[in-house]
This record gives C-alpha cells, sequence and structure tokens, in this order.
C-alpha cells in the first residue's frame, strides 16, 4: 500500500499567531536549528490533546510519529516547504514504526519527476478503501480535490535500480515509459529539508496499489470523449501484469 510515516525527535513549541495556536518541532543540526510546523487531523485530536498532557508533565523534548506533508509552491525555482502531521508520540513502541530509528521513515509510491520539483519525489497518494471512497463522494468538489490530494515527498536517491518516472508532453501516452512504484526506508535531512535513500524494503515494480484520484467535474469535457469512471484508479490496471524489477540487495 501506499505509505509514508516516520519518527522526529526534537521540541515541541506553542505560538501564538493572529491569535491561533500553532505547533512546531525544533530540530538541532550541526549547522543550525530548523523548525517544523505541526498540525494534526480530526481522527488524531486525542493523540493531540494526550502529546500536550505529556509536554505538560515531561517537558516539551518529545519523539514524535508522524506523517510527511510536503508543500510544493507553482514554479520550479520555489523551495518546497515540509510540514509534519501527528500520529503519536514517545515510546519507539508504535505498531509499524517500531523498527525506525530517529529521523527515519518508511516511504511507498510512485517514484517519479514532478512539475514543480527540481528533485524527484516519491508520490503518496491515498489509498482506496470503500469506506473512503463513500466518504469522498460526500464532500464538495474543492473538498475532493483536497482530500485526495498525494503527498510528494522529495528524495534524494543515488543509483536508484529503477528511474524516476518524467513526463515528456512531447511523446504519446504509451512512448513515456515505465513508472514504478517504490518502498523504501529513507532519512530526513533538516539540513537541506530533504528526505535521503537509506535502504530498499521492496523491490521495485510497476503493479500498483489501487487509490482514490480526484476527477475535476467542472472541467468542460471534449466532444466524443466518455464520461471518467468513478474515482478510483489503479495504475497499468488495464494491461498485463509484469513481474517485479530484480535488483541487487543493497
Amino acid at each position: 500500500m501506499f505509505q509514508g510515516i516516520g519518527v522526529l525527535r526534537g521540541e515541541v513549541l506553542e505560538e501564538k499567531e493572529e491569535e491561533k495556536e500553532k505547533f512546531y518541532i525544533s530540530i538541532k543540526t550541526p549547522t543550525s536549528t530548523k523548525k517544523y510546523q505541526l498540525f494534526f487531523s480530526p481522527r488524531y485530536r486525542r493523540s493531540w490533546y494526550a502529546l500536550k498532557e505529556e509536554i505538560k508533565n515531561n517537558g516539551n523534548n518529545q519523539r514524535l510519529i508522524v506523517y510527511p506533508r510536503i508543500l510544493h509552491l507553482p514554479g520550479r525555482d520555489k523551495p518546497h516547504q515540509v510540514r509534519f502531521q501527528l500520529v503519536g508520540f514517545d515510546s519507539g513502541s508504535n505498531e509499524g514504526v517500531a523498527e525506525l530509528a530517529d529521523f527515519e521513515f518508511k516511504l511507498a509510491g510512485k517514484w517519479q519527476f514532478i512539475a514543480v520539483c527540481r528533485t524527484p519525489v516519491v508520490s503518496i497518494y491515498r489509498n482506496f478503501t470503500e469506506t473512503d471512497l463513500e466518504y469522498y463522494k460526500s464532500l464538495e468538489q474543492d473538498k475532493r480535490k483536497r482530500f485526495a490530494s498525494a503527498s510528494h515527498v522529495p528524495l534524494l536517491w543515488r543509483d536508484a535500480p529503477v528511474p524516476p518516472f518524467r513526463f515528456n508532453p512531447k511523446l504519446e501516452k504509451d512512448q513515456q515509459g515505465e513508472t514504478f512504484f517504490v518502498k523504501i526506508k529513507a532519512k530526513f535531512l533538516p539540513d537541506r529539508d530533504l528526505f535521503g535513500f537509506d535502504s530498499l524494503m521492496g523491490v521495485p515494480t510497476t503493479e500498483f496499489p489501487k487509490f482514490i484520484k480526484f476527477k475535476d467535474k467542472t472541467a468542460k469535457q471534449k466532444p466524443g470523449k466518455k464520461k471518467p469512471n468513478p474515482e478510483t484508479k489503479q495504475d497499468k490496471g488495464d494491461k498485463p501484469f509484469k513481474k517485479p524489477v530484480k535488483v541487487k540487495s543493497p
């Protein structure tokens, strides 16, 4: 499945901005101190309240379980902004991240270039479930796009066994080349606001998990075009199965 989760350690800070309460995690590096915004979804509201109580009792130096949330701005010359969504905190025993050290992340997604980032990214989409699909259909059009949007995590990966997909507008669809799903362990690099490849956690493959894909129903439909299918997608699902790419163990 698509996945992006990891561990940060630093000081959790509370600040008031325009009468609004905002939280950040401050991380010391060899050259500076970096500060990243923290936020939470309603699903993890209890974790947020529990973290505030933990800070009150034991101080603001905390080990957090987070999702990476990267904001890419229009224009390749504008730097992206790194933010994190709180999932949990402390102990290191949380299911699914127990094997991760501080600043390590598990990333699973589409390995590609996007137009607004010079660095290739791992694009993490929302996994398809019937429950999420029904919720998606209940949303207004502008909220659907936000719900289905991917998190594009910029990744430094030298000597990658498969190339990141790069769309070429001059080529037809069947000439674009392969797109790969990768599953890796990466290290967050706060000095560079990037993630660096650490090790493979699975063999790169051209088969993708199903995910929810936004369809812009406000766009004008070209004559002769059929209406799009429901908002689900499985990359290359209409093509014959292709075996995973064989790569040497790191």
